[in-house]
């Protein structure tokens, strides 16, 4: 399997991410914000946590508009899976990858802690290698989670099993405590928590392996 990892400019998760995805059996091709193209034979790729573009105007919505997220929009649009974590969920939702918006958090402090994080579906190459309503340990570090959606919104990410991962506990005012949805092809997974934090024994918690190891397995098997 061949992930890619995106660098902009305030990344500062990118390199984990990329560690995690080796660790689990992928190669890793890095590629900086201003490339237009995503290299041949790209199975899945990684948008990392940080702050992109110092998180001016809007967490995200700068980098939604750099070259390479042209290219990875077309990448989704042609069944391709895409993970976006923390920083990188801002952006799947700017770039409309994914519904609903991440605002300030309720308690308007950053957050920076391990939470309770609850597995709300196993329908998802992410979520396989899980049980359905089982809670990983895995750490938070955001100023801006708090995922936003309307009436609608919520009721049709419930109906259609969307909601990839739920807070345990309280963290910072998101709607149903949603922590991670899926697109409606389930290929596109945006989490504010940060799994490539929770993947070594070094870490305290290897929770988070799963998801790496899940997708790279469930793409090979293809």
């Amino acid at each position: 399997m061949h992930a890619a990892v995106i660098t902009f400019p305030g990344s500062n998760c990118d390199r984990d991410l990329a560690v995690a995805f080796e660790a689990a059996g992928a190669k890793v091709s890095r590629i900086w914000h201003k490339e237009t193209d995503l290299p041949q034979g790209v199975d899945v790729v990684g948008i990392p946590g940080g702050f992109s573009f110092g998180d001016y105007l809007r967490c995200g919505a700068i980098a939604a508009n750099s070259p390479i997220c042209h290219a990875v929009v077309a990448h989704a649009g042609r069944g391709g899976y895409v993970l976006g974590i923390c920083n990188g969920f801002q952006v799947l939702t700017e770039t409309r990858l994914l519904p609903g918006a991440l605002m300030r958090n309720a308690g308007l402090k950053f957050i920076c802690r391990a939470v309770g994080l609850a597995v709300a579906t196993t329908d998802s190459a992410f979520t396989t290698g899980y049980q359905k309503g089982q809670v990983l340990r895995i750490p938070v570090a955001h100023h801006d989670g708090n995922y936003t959606a309307g009436p609608d919104l919520l009721a049709q990410l419930q109906a259609e099993d969307r909601i990839a991962f739920t807070y345990a506990e309280p963290v910072n005012g998101s709607v149903g405590d949603i922590a991670g949805v899926l697109s409606a092809n389930r290929r596109v997974l945006g989490m504010m928590p940060h799994p490539e934090r929770a993947a070594e024994d070094t870490h305290g918690s290897t929770d988070g392996r799963q998801i790496f190891a899940g997708l790279v397995g469930a793409l090979t098997t293809a």
